[in-house]
């Protein structure tokens, strides 16, 4: 995969396109021009990092179509919208959908720079929360079945009385599967174990 972020550029006109990749280009960072939304998504792959900058109005599928697209997608890339004809109702639309901002050409360069680069930000923030989510769901694919159990219910708080009775084991036992379950998850304690399971959006089985 590629991990050079790149600022995919979807445009119609071809003027507006090699202006937004020439403020990229000086900004030291790769661009992508598309002609329109069918061609960046056809070519689009491998959920390669960076931001999407989009006008509104295209022919074929617009920018906020586009965006929307990519949602259903669960493509993560930060949205960057730009139009030419100011909206109130069309600048709500993207922002609900999650864009960045919606800016007015003609733009000032240091706005869309500064757009740019919030997003390049954002889009790397995500990526690194949505890997340290997988390595925390690798560790609890990694316990046992009766290790999970007994995570699952230190995390909603039962002391271990309470687990050994419920389960019908000796506190002991609970003990040493709660040591287990703290070392395979590498958690230093209790509170760092729940943060961490919380993080991984993992559900409690039973």
């Amino acid at each position: 995969m590629n991990h050079e972020p790149t600022v995919f550029v979807v445009d119609d006109d071809e003027q507006a396109r090699e202006s937004v990749s020439m403020l990229v280009s000086s900004m030291g960072l790769k661009a992508e021009t598309y002609a329109s939304a069918e061609e960046f998504l056809a070519s689009y792959v491998g959920n390669r990092p960076g931001c999407l900058v989009t006008d509104v109005r295209m022919q074929g599928m617009n920018g906020l179509e586009l965006q929307e697209k990519l949602r259903q997608l669960r493509v993560p890339l930060p949205v960057i919208i730009l139009t030419a004809y100011a909206q109130t109702s069309l600048a709500v639309r993207a922002m609900r959908a999650g864009a960045i901002t919606v800016l007015d050409k003609p733009y000032a360069d240091n706005d869309l720079w500064d757009a740019i680069q919030k997003a390049l930000v954002l889009d790397a923030a995500e990526r690194d929360s949505s890997q340290r989510q997988q390595r925390i769901q690798a560790m609890i694919v990694q316990l046992t079945p009766v290790e999970r159990t007994v995570m699952d219910m230190i995390v909603a708080g039962r002391a271990n009385k309470v687990i050994a009775k419920e389960l019908g084991v000796s506190v002991r036992t609970v003990e040493y599967r709660r040591h287990a379950v703290l070392a395979k998850m590498k958690a230093r304690s209790v509170a760092e174990l729940v943060s961490l399971v919380m993080e991984a959006g993992h559900e409690p089985s039973g």
